[in-house]
């Protein structure tokens, strides 16, 4: 086995610097949304010159593919820390509920689709691509061994099932219930998990 090199002090300072570079982006998509966020409030979010910001960073859109993939690395770890005998509906609902939590704590940014230049820089991101495809075989994989117990439609495709989860996860109703100030954030996120995994039909009355 090839020994790793050691890092040299000068390279682990630009780690430490980029990770707290993608901290700040994972707060200012929270607050105020990709379009409005800009390079100077990120630059000064973290303390630095915007000059040393494109050092590590060329553009706006490669700091958000940036964030994305360390968002989906951290969903990839949560899921793969959970028990294996678990059954597969359980870590579904347990892996919803933990992205709304996230995201009720500030730490769970959507971006907009139909910007042209951040879908181009994600596409182009080889290593965001490949933790996506991990994460839709991941959650494929679960959510076909809950059809086969009976704990979801077998009606209904892998695909339509996983992208309504992934919906759920950034639905802008979060947002306006929130903001409501009608409900707490376990109730907000309780209705998200309801209405994915229930419906909203009215559950038969028991005999």
């Amino acid at each position: 086995m090839i020994p790793t090199p050691k890092l040299s002090f000068k390279q682990q300072q630009l780690i430490v610097r980029e990770a707290s570079i993608i901290k700040a982006v994972h707060k200012l998509l929270a607050q105020k949304g990709y379009e409005l966020m800009t390079m100077d409030e990120v630059a000064a979010e973290v303390g630095i010159a915007k000059a040393s910001l494109y050092k590590h960073f060329v553009s706006k859109e490669s700091l958000a593919a940036a964030a994305m993939t360390d968002l989906i690395e951290n969903t990839l770890t949560h899921v793969r820390a959970l028990p294996p005998e678990m059954p597969a509906i359980d870590k579904l609902r347990g892996i919803l509920q933990w992205a709304l939590e996230v995201r009720m704590q500030g730490g769970l940014p959507t971006l907009p689709s139909d910007n042209k230049f951040l879908r181009e820089s994600l596409l182009g991101n080889t290593r965001y691509i490949s933790k996506v495809m991990d994460l839709n075989e991941l959650l494929g994989g679960l959510i076909d061994s809950a059809r086969t117990t009976g704990a979801l439609r077998a009606d209904l495709p892998i695909e339509v099932i996983l992208l309504t989860i992934y919906a759920r996860s950034c639905d802008p109703s979060v947002d306006y219930l929130k903001m409501m100030g009608l409900y707490t954030d376990a109730q907000i996120v309780a209705f998200m998990m309801s209405t994915c995994f229930d419906g909203l039909g009215v559950a038969p009355a028991p005999i």
